[in-house]
């Protein structure tokens, strides 16, 4: 049973560590501002949510867990709220969204 429970808690951990990673990589790579925000907001909520349920595995029903179950409620609160207002100053600040471009009509050249 513990294997178990160390397995499934560690299979967490590491997949929480990989969603943080694709959060720290879409930051990088997302175009604008608007669509960093969202990626990493996303991402990272549910890479530290998989992280603490780890946690949470390891530790076992004591005062940890009820340390871990305040961290991830403050987190599941703050993070959504201050990607709100970040993108509400960034709209206020005279940023603008990026959006599609017309495609333009591309000719067909295969023929000369």
């Amino acid at each position: 049973m513990a294997l178990a429970l160390d397995i499934l808690s560690w299979a967490a951990i590491i997949t929480g560590g990989a969603f943080c990673i694709i959060g720290a990589v879409g930051m990088i790579r997302l175009p604008d501002v608007f669509c960093r925000m969202h990626g990493v907001g996303i991402i990272d909520t549910m890479g530290i949510g998989m992280i603490i349920l780890g946690l949470a595995l390891q530790t076992g029903f004591n005062l940890t867990l009820a340390k871990l179950a305040m961290i991830l409620i403050f987190v599941l609160f703050t993070s959504p709220t201050a990607t709100h207002a970040l993108a509400r100053a960034a709209r206020y600040g005279g940023v603008e969204p990026q959006l599609d471009k017309p495609a333009k009509k591309e000719t067909d050249q295969s023929n000369t």
